[in-house]
């Protein structure tokens, strides 16, 4: 998941691995569309449907044919989706339909239409825990990808390469295999999937016969010199399509092994040495393929492999932007306007929402076709996250959320850190509650010594004894409405919380 709180914590150790593993594949009920939360431009025609629709009502369902009103969907898009990060349940679905949307990168300034981007996004959380082929079939002529890599412009007089070739090297089949497809291949396949548009008003991809190439496709010998008879009509879209991917899925090797490598990037480690692509690629690429393109099978025997919970494997990935972000808000349980108050909620996710552009993973807008290249850029992969100018950045970031919070409308965003310590058995006791803090929020272990040296220079003000820091938290917790003594234990646990974000441990997962 993105961040876990104590409470999650506890809800899983209760119920072992096996049983966590088998909720964590359960994807649970679909966020909520995401709702009006601008206002009409004063340029909008009266006429345009987007009128009609009264503030807090979604807007997913009603086109708009006014730029303006479009950009404020696509910004009200935008900061609906770190929501439904921040709120998601206890569940893999929205950290897989943000591994799909990386698989399949598209860009939301690309495409621009808050109405194709709520649909496509739909379909990846959809089968985020579903079927691979299905899901690729699915994409092919979705709105959205349609716009991105011009399929609504390839016609059998003008056929468009772009989807064909990365259906292949992308989505599919990778780059990596020797033999792999062939440049006439990618060819074949653009005639093949020549002839669909997008129906703007109906926010829906159809296929027009009239713009379609009706003549055979001959495949390269990668794929068994294999011919795609051409069709006419109707169908013929749909038909030849389904053809392409029966084809392209036949490779199960490649496919099966491609789909989980980045499986494993995600979840585990960039590092797929000799060792690991035997014993654990090649074992979930033949799940993969047994249950008949299933991804949460895949992911079960993973879940529950010796492998991944090798403390080799253990806090080997820096966070991903949205990682820290969405992460350090929930370990926290940092509170977020009310449903009702949708408008503040919304300013409180896009401040969200810029905080991880500006630390380089703008949510939404991966840098090319091929996602973020932290995922996939050989030799630095995550260690990409970080730099000179990032990394002060992440600082700021969570120094902002301990310390000084971000407050707009009258409610501020900001860690309760009393509330934390009481989610620890003994807060009371600086020992166990450092033990306790450090255990939750860093993925390796700190030493005794930075452990002792925390406690001292923080908790105990410098002191020796424990009771500095005992004293303090049960005068508190005996008169919690005495300002002067809320103020020493507020003032000790956010420094302690600041220190222990900003050290190098705190970006590992």
């Amino acid at each position: 998941m993105f961040g876990a709180s104590q409470a999650d914590i506890s809800h899983f150790l209760a119920k072992g691995m096996n049983a966590s593993v088998d909720e964590l594949l359960m994807p649970g009920s679909m966020p909520a569309p995401p709702v009006k939360n601008y206002n009409d431009a004063p340029t909008t025609a009266g006429t345009d449907p987007d009128r009609a629709l009264t503030a807090g009502a979604t807007w997913v369902d009603t086109t708009t044919s006014d730029g303006t009103v479009q950009g404020n969907r696509v910004n009200s898009f935008r900061s609906w989706w770190m929501g439904t990060l921040l709120q998601q349940h206890r569940s893999l679905r929205e950290k897989m339909s943000l591994f799909w949307h990386n698989y399949f990168s598209t860009k939301i300034s690309a495409i621009n239409n808050g109405r194709y981007l709520y649909r496509h996004h739909t379909l990846l959380r959809t089968h985020s825990l579903g079927n691979v082929k299905t899901l690729v079939r699915s994409v092919t002529v979705d709105p959205a990808m349609l716009v991105f890599l011009n399929g609504q412009l390839n016609t059998k007089t003008a056929p468009d390469e772009n989807y064909g070739r990365e259906l292949q090297e992308l989505f599919t089949l990778g780059k990596e295999n020797s033999p792999n497809y062939s440049e006439d291949d990618v060819k074949a396949a653009a005639r093949i999937l020549s002839g669909w548009r997008n129906d703007y008003a109906k926010n829906s991809s159809y296929f027009d016969s009239t713009r379609h190439d009706s003549n055979d496709k001959v495949f390269s010998a990668f794929y068994g010199s294999r011919v795609i008879k051409g069709r006419t009509g109707p169908t013929a879209g749909d038909l030849e399509i389904d053809e392409l991917i029966d084809m392209i899925f036949s490779k199960q090797l490649e496919v099966s092994r491609h789909v989980v490598s980045r499986l494993y990037r995600w979840f585990v480690y960039y590092d797929i040495d000799n060792e690991t692509k035997v014993n654990v690629i090649e074992p979930l690429a033949a799940k993969l393929v047994t249950s008949n393109w299933d991804i949460k099978p895949v992911l079960s025997m993973l879940f529950r492999s010796a492998h991944f919970y090798d403390l080799a494997n253990q806090g080997c990935q820096i966070k991903s932007p949205i990682d820290l972000i969405v992460g350090a808000c929930r370990e926290f349980k940092v509170l977020f306007p009310a449903s009702t108050d949708f408008l503040n909620q919304y300013v409180h996710w896009n401040y969200l929402r810029n905080w991880s552009s500006n630390l380089g993973q703008a949510l939404g807008d991966p840098p090319d076709v091929s996602g973020w290249a932290a995922y996939y850029q050989s030799p630095n992969f995550y260690g990409m996250w970080i730099n000179s100018d990032t990394y002060p950045r992440r600082n700021q970031y969570t120094d902002m959320l301990s310390v000084s919070g971000y407050t707009a409308n009258n409610f501020k965003l900001i860690v309760d850190h009393i509330a934390y310590a009481r989610s620890f058995s003994n807060p009371g006791d600086p020992n166990l509650l450092i033990k306790d803090i450090t255990q939750h929020l860093l993925r390796i272990p700190l030493s005794i010594a930075s452990s002792f040296q925390l406690k001292k220079d923080i908790l105990l003000s410098g002191q020796d004894q424990d009771y500095y820091w005992t004293n303090a938290w049960n005068a508190h917790i005996a008169n919690p409405n005495d300002a002067a003594a809320l103020r020493v234990v507020q003032t000790r646990l956010q420094s302690l919380i600041r220190y222990i974000m900003n050290l190098p441990e705190y970006q590992l997962a």
